[in-house]
């Protein structure tokens, strides 16, 4: 599956997105509503079994994979602290499970090493990348072009074409202002929204989508984050015997949105797993470093293990332009939008769209769920 470009604003209250993370998520249950198995396997599959299944790691892997990343979340904060300006990001790799640093100051490195991180010197980092991504942003529209993310690892921003498409890429830099030598183009197909509308159960407003995590707005009021693509403000939603309102949606621009509970909801801090009946539980929403495994759930495909493969993801979908996605290797089909991502026990985002399926592969792109956190007074459930 692979992904896609940007997304916009939906109805009033529309608010632009950025990538600050802070607050605290969680997943919310309909009261009476247990999420029911979408597609039945023979096998329950826990956080640990997903990750041995579609990672292909043992059980003594998947278990070693998931503690180094929580010790992965902690020197990633302590590293960025200590490399101050020269901070290029991190990516961690879940073959070796070492955590790299990325510094664009050489005299940064000693300080980072000393918190336990590997480091690597950059010419760009994250923030130059970054500026790079926003520069394409602003340019016009090129067709053919469906996307295009700041690869922290290889220090490059990857642009991503149609194959076949002849679509003028160094128009495209010419026009954005862009230097060639920092761009690495390649081809993708088409992504699309996975907008038939279940931290993943099943939510219809015409349509079916995936409700991501358990969250009250500013006022208190219980309801839950999503993807906006799936509701515009004013949309009603039912989900069991609960009922509720998008008050907030973004899309396109970004893709995120608040559904308030009007009646029978309650909040907990869980997501479910689907085809084993169980949960996982939501402590927090650290944001996973880059090549982290992460783990999806929605209402079409269950439950599902992949990697971060980028932040900064530019979507061009046929619907409109996202930005600020996240890049996975998780699948997703249609109705798995708003679904949650969870890394270990820290809520990541929610299901945007992709491409390919849970059959042959994909991709797939999420909203991170902090912003709306910061944007909208939302304080998810933990």
């Amino acid at each position: 599956m692979r992904p896609s470009p940007v997304v916009s604003a939906i109805g009033t209250g529309a608010l632009a997105f950025g990538l600050a993370l802070s607050g605290t998520p969680g997943a919310l249950a309909a009261t009476g509503a247990l999420p029911q198995s979408p597609t039945p396997e023979a096998d329950a599959v826990s956080m640990q079994e997903a990750l041995q299944r579609d990672l292909d790691l043992t059980s003594a892997e998947a278990e070693e994979l998931l503690a180094a990343q929580d010790t992965a979340f902690e020197v990633d904060e302590a590293a960025a602290e200590a490399a101050g300006d020269a901070y290029g990001g991190s990516v961690f790799d879940t073959e070796s499970l070492e955590l790299t640093v990325l510094v664009t100051d050489a005299a940064a490195v000693e300080a980072v090493e000393a918190t336990g991180a590997g480091t690597e010197l950059v010419s760009y980092g994250i923030d130059g990348l970054d500026e790079i991504v926003q520069e394409l942003n602003a340019a016009d529209a090129v067709p053919g072009v469906v996307g295009w993310y700041p690869d922290v690892a290889g220090d490059t921003v990857v642009l991503e074409v149609l194959e076949g498409s002849g679509a003028d890429v160094s128009g495209l830099l010419a026009d954005a202002g862009v230097d060639a030598s920092a761009v690495e183009v390649t081809t993708s197909d088409q992504p699309e929204l996975y907008a038939d509308i279940i931290g993943g159960l099943a939510y219809t407003m015409g349509g079916r989508c995936s409700v991501g995590f358990a969250a009250t707005n500013a006022a208190g009021q219980p309801g839950f984050v999503t993807a906006g693509h799936c509701g515009r403000v004013g949309t009603q939603v039912t989900i069991g015997n609960g009922r509720g309102v998008f008050e907030q949606s973004v899309f396109p621009g970004n893709d995120a949105a608040f559904v308030r509970g009007t009646s029978n909801f309650t909040l907990t801090n869980l997501v479910s797993r689907y085809n084993t009946g169980g949960y996982a539980t939501v402590a927090g929403h650290n944001q996973a470093p880059i090549g982290s495994s992460v783990c999806r759930s929605g209402s079409t495909t269950g439950w599902h293990c992949g990697t971060i493969q980028a932040r900064g993801q530019s979507v061009s979908y046929p619907e409109g332009t996202v930005t600020n996605m996240t890049r996975t290797t998780v699948c997703a089909e249609p109705g798995d939008s708003g679904g949650s991502y969870i890394s270990g026990t820290q809520a990541q985002g929610v299901t945007s769209g992709g491409s390919g399926n849970c059959r042959t592969g994909g991709t797939t792109f999420y909203q991170e769920v902090t912003p709306m956190v910061n944007s909208w007074g939302v304080r998810l459930r933990t």
